[in-house]
């Protein structure tokens, strides 16, 4: 896959992510050192690089946190929706070319 194709995907993504902003998602984001983070969060704000969710932790408490459309494109960060759990968007491996 080359740099032009990447650049439409993260596009695709951003506009889809866009368009879900203030939907409940489950997100699993690979923090690094082995370490997995799985809570339910709302996409506040979409940035022309990144999107911002207000994650519900344990214990009821709030965090905002920021993600790339890039760690979604590479499968660092997945979303998907509450209910069916079905992925919003395939790891990267498995996104077919354009």
């Amino acid at each position: 896959m080359d740099l032009e194709q990447q650049g439409q995907l993260v596009h695709v993504i951003r506009e889809k992510l866009t368009d879900l902003s203030g939907e409940r998602l489950k997100i699993r984001a690979n923090m690094g050192r082995s370490r997995i983070m799985e809570c339910e969060g709302v996409i506040t704000q979409a940035h022309p690089q990144l999107f911002i969710m207000e994650l519900e932790l344990r214990r009821g408490s709030v965090r905002r946190q920021s993600y790339q459309y890039v760690d979604v494109l590479t499968g660092t960060v997945e979303l998907s929706h509450i209910e069916s759990e079905e992925l919003l968007f395939p790891a990267f491996s498995q996104i077919p070319q354009l």
